[in-house]
């Protein structure tokens, strides 16, 4: 049996999510630990995916409440792994500029 890429990503993120909903089209988790700053990030570059219809997340209680992210789309596991790719690649580029930064006021 052949896992996908999608698939391999979802399982090492196993730990912290709970998976609510899996259909098709409709891709919905729970994210234990995490907030607002990584949902929206995720919610926001999923978007940028022509594929998705839609992508939202909802935090039901601002002290106990763990994240769910809701994603409906052509394959929104996919996208959900493009989406982590994608903040991870922005994260290294805006970690590299502040490095470069620090290197030219040391000059």
């Amino acid at each position: 049996m052949e896992i996908k890429k999608e698939e391999i990503f979802l399982l090492n993120m196993r730990g912290n999510m709970k998976v609510i909903k899996d259909t098709k089209k409709e891709f919905e988790i729970e994210i234990t630990g995490e907030s607002h700053s990584l949902c929206n990030t995720l919610r926001k570059t999923l978007m940028e995916d022509e594929d998705v219809e839609a992508a939202a997340y909802v935090i039901e209680h601002p002290i106990i409440g763990q994240p769910k992210l809701y994603i409906k789309g052509k394959n929104p596991k996919k996208s959900l792994q493009t989406a982590a790719e994608t903040v991870k690649l922005r994260c290294d580029e805006f970690k590299d500029l502040i490095i470069s930064s620090e290197d030219e006021t040391k000059k």
